[in-house]
Order: C-alpha cells, then structure tokens, then sequence
C-alpha cells in the first residue's frame, strides 16, 4: 500500500449553531452542578458521550415532569415547540435556550404564518417526521401543519386550499425545489401556493462542496454518527462521484483494506461531526499508511 496525501474537508464539521450549542454547554458544566440536556446535543455518539463525560446528563420530553424545580436544562440547535417552554415554565426549570438562530427565525416566521393566514390554509413542512426541528416548526401552528418527506405524501395536501410551504433547514435546495414544484402543478388553478425558501444555506452550500472534495481524492472515509440524517444524505453525495467512499462512525470502524493502492485519502463530515473526531480518523489512516510504506 502506498499513499502520499492524508486530507481532513477544511469546509466539514459543525454548523455555526451546533458550534454555539456545544459552547454553551461546556460553559454551564464550568459552573458546575448538574446540567441536563433534552434529546442528544448533537446527533453524534462519540460527542455525546465527551459531553457525558464532563456531567452532561441527556433526559427525554417526559423526564422533564419529574427533575426538581430550579434544574438547569439545556434546549439544544435543533428548537423546541411552544409546549416544552411551557412545561419548563410550570416546573420551575431553568432554561439554557441554545436554538440555532436560523431555526429560531424559522419558527417564528411560520408561527406568524399560521396566525395570519386566510382560514383554510395549510401551512406544509418539507422535513422528516419525527425529527427535532420538524417537532420544533409543527408545534408553532398547534400542530396543525402537514409534514411531506417526499414527492410520495403530497397526496396528503387538499390542493383545492390555499397552501404555503416551508422546508426543514437541513434538507437540500434541489429537494425543496422538487417538492415545490410537484405541489404547485397539482394545485387547483385560481387557489393560492406560496413555497418559501428557508433551507440553511450554510448547510445547502456543503453538498457541492463535498462532490468536489470527494472528486479529488482516491479513498473518502466520510465520519458520521449513526443518528445523523444531515450525515446519510452528505454521505450519499460523496459517494455519487466516488464510489470508494465509506461511512464510519470514528476510527475504530476504519478497515485497512479501503486504503490499499490509494494515493489520496479525503476525510469529511456532517454537521453534526465533530473535528476532532475527523483528526482521530486521520491520525488512525496516517499510522496505517506508515506500517505499509
């Protein structure tokens, strides 16, 4: 085997608001005391169990009926729907509200949709179901709104009723366009379609970005955790150009085998990767390299 480039993507690793949850994170545990977290920090293992290592304890919705008045709890990127704020607010908990920014402004942009749309409006939300954010956006119109994750549920929209449409931050332009464009040809002519853009576009931006990357290099090893839907569907852009692109969670999962007979080796991630986590993989691919050469 021999190998003459090991290269971590300068553009991979965490968005701007995970970057800020995680700040805010490691500052309360620097403060001491226990600090919870609602649903994992990030969709990343190895970074949540750094932070569970430093005293962050992960909790669930239903955990927050039963910690003591005054507990800290931390909202990570990803939002929250009005309810939780709520509860909070009825237990006497202390709120460390780290919602991303451009979700928080998305959130209230829908809320304020819902509140003055046209009666019969149906406020739509391309995104996955059950995510995070997706929970976060619908509970903003009382949960009222219509998820489509693909062109498969738009049988789920009366197209004989006004419709507005907003996409999930983390899914990608030409996904929202696609699902615009299928709602907006069902449409009943005369009823009313408004598709807004609200894709991250910090998040939008890494898919070409990461087609280039994975075009320049023989082996990609694409870090990311099992959890992670940002994490498949960057994965699957690098292996649409590359097909010796490989998906593992940390250095640990890297077979010796990928490696043989490439000259360049790419290191990427998600949003939810942490670099240095990347660094490991790299590390790890760098010793492989020098037993063999």
């Amino acid at each position: 085997m021999s190998c003459t480039s090991v290269e971590i993507d300068p553009g991979s690793g965490f968005c701007f608001g995970v970057v800020t949850a995680i700040r805010k994170a490691e500052e309360e545990l620097d403060r001491g005391g226990t600090l919870y977290c609602l649903g994992d920090i990030v969709h990343n293992s190895d970074e949540v169990e750094r932070l569970r290592q430093r005293g962050l304890v992960t909790i669930s919705h239903d955990d927050l009926l039963t910690l003591p008045p005054g507990s800290r709890v931390l909202l990570r990127a990803h939002g929250e729907p009005p309810a939780t704020y709520a509860t909070a607010s009825e237990r006497g908990l202390q709120l460390i509200d780290a919602t991303c920014p451009v979700v928080l402004r998305l959130q209230q942009r829908i809320r304020r949709a819902c509140e003055s749309a046209p009666a019969g409006t149906q406020i739509v939300i391309y995104g996955k179901h059950g995510h995070a954010e997706v929970n976060g956006l619908v509970g903003q119109t009382g949960g009222s709104a219509i998820v489509v994750e693909g062109p498969a549920e738009i049988d789920k929209i009366d197209s004989s009723r006004p419709v507005m449409l907003f996409s999930q931050t983390t899914k990608s332009l030409d996904g929202m366009r696609h699902i615009s464009d299928t709602i907006s040809a069902r449409m009943t002519p005369g009823v009313s379609f408004e598709s807004f853009d609200t894709v991250c576009r910090q998040v939008a931006s890494r898919a070409d970005n990461l087609r280039r990357f994975a075009e320049m290099h023989d082996v990609v090893l694409f870090v990311a955790g099992a959890k992670s839907s940002n994490g498949r569907a960057l994965y699957a852009e690098c292996l649409a150009v590359n097909p010796s692109t490989h998906l593992i969670a940390n250095a640990d999962a890297l077979d010796p085998a990928w490696l043989e007979g490439a000259s360049t080796i790419g290191i990427c991630g998600a949003t939810s990767t942490p670099s240095w986590l990347m660094e490991q993989v790299s590390g790890r691919a760098s010793q492989l390299i020098s037993r063999t050469d």
